[in-house]
């Protein structure tokens, strides 16, 4: 039988989640082998150096860079308040003294007699990192963090942007073909992960932002719109550090697109769940997808059928076509003919038939598909 291997989407009711939850750089782990931990707890924390603030005292007291360490009245290494004085002239027969007050809150590093100048390195900065699903910790990597594992439903996105946040699932479209426009969005929405059908609007992105709601996922979404979300071309193959108020998830691709029927069916299918959502995508080497994930209860139904797949492409398996003219569109591999078949551009090219929901079969190349894992 005729088998060919191709990337996959998963769209899982039911999988072993695994996150890895790391720290930038060393730090202190807080949680064990086998601690139950909730999205938010932290699990590993570690602390920056703060920020370095150069002041020019020799400036400021009308001295020489050689006299600026015994006019100052803090010696290196202490910690200084903002606006705390911490230099003072002698001044003319002990009068018309000047004095110089600290810009900013920290300690004080360097004091220079070279260029009469000192720095004052700032509080140091927490970096914190939180479980990001509720689970258990299967494993603690020392001095960096550990790893979260639990039952969960997964969706992955085509792109998204935005980072972590969480919420409870809410369905604001009643079809995976329906657009999901301002009008159907509210207060209700506040803190929720907004479920749309196909192309999800620039308006109800700002009516999202403005209820501020903690995600929407959605079928697809022009460019011009994400353009305008963000006040800018996003032209990087790394998203996720955007800073916009929200976590945006498309699961089909850009235009008017519908959201695939099993990806709607699952995530309506958890309504009221809290999620955990991340928009981070990476398109190039060690690809990313944005990601959708619903914990389940220990022995709850899944409620969906698995889609079984090893990575295969075969008769039976379900995928997505993701070119144009087909694009978004879900089948099912009919055949993998062995030789390579002449295109409409005139260029050879390995293929494979799928037929379509309407009983529709098509030649597509089988680098213009991908599967749809769970």
């Amino acid at each position: 039988m005729a088998k060919a291997y191709t990337p996959g989407l998963k769209v899982a009711p039911r999988i072993t989640f695994r996150s890895r939850r790391l720290l930038p750089i060393a730090g202190k782990v807080l949680v064990s082998k086998g601690d139950r931990v909730e999205r938010d707890r932290v699990v590993a924390e570690t602390f920056m150096e703060g920020d370095v603030t150069p002041f020019n005292v020799a400036s400021k007291l009308a001295c020489t860079p050689a006299e600026v360490p015994t006019l100052l009245l803090k010696k290196q290494g202490e910690r200084v308040a903002a606006d705390e004085v911490i230099g003072r002239s002698k001044g003319i027969f002990g009068m018309f003294r000047a004095e110089c007050r600290s810009p900013a809150a920290g300690t004080l590093e360097t004091i220079s007699s070279t260029t009469g100048q000192v720095l004052i390195r700032g509080e140091p900065i927490p970096v914190r990192v939180r479980a990001y699903i509720d689970g258990v910790v299967a494993e603690v990597v020392p001095g960096e963090g550990c790893v979260v594992e639990a039952e969960a439903s997964l969706v992955q996105g085509i792109f998204g942007i935005g980072g972590e946040t969480s919420g409870p699932i809410a369905m604001a479209c009643k079809d995976p073909a329906e657009e999901l426009h301002e009008d159907l969005i509210g207060p209700q929405h506040k803190g929720c992960v907004v479920v749309g059908g196909a192309r999800v609007t620039a308006a109800a992105l700002r009516r999202a932002r403005e209820v501020r709601a903690a995600a929407v996922v959605s079928g697809g979404i022009d460019d011009s719109d994400l353009k305008e979300l963000l006040g800018y071309d996003l032209g990087v193959a790394i998203t996720g550090s955007e800073q916009i108020g929200l976590t945006v998830i498309v699961t089909e691709g850009f235009g008017e697109i519908a959201m695939a029927h099993r990806t709607f069916e699952l995530l309506a299918s958890r309504r009221g769940r809290a999620a955990s959502v991340n928009g981070a995508t990476q398109i190039r080497a060690g690809v990313m997808r944005p990601e959708i994930v619903v914990p389940l209860a220990s022995g709850e139904s899944s409620g969906l059928a698995p889609l079984s797949s090893d990575g295969s492409l075969e008769p039976g398996t379900v995928v997505r076509i993701i070119r144009d003219p087909h694009f978004g569109v879900i089948g099912t591999v009919k055949d993998l003919p062995a030789e390579p078949q002449v295109l409409g551009s005139g260029s050879k090219s390995r293929v494979l038939r799928v037929t379509l929901a309407d009983g529709e079969t098509v030649v597509v190349p089988r680098a213009n598909v991908e599967l749809i894992e769970g």
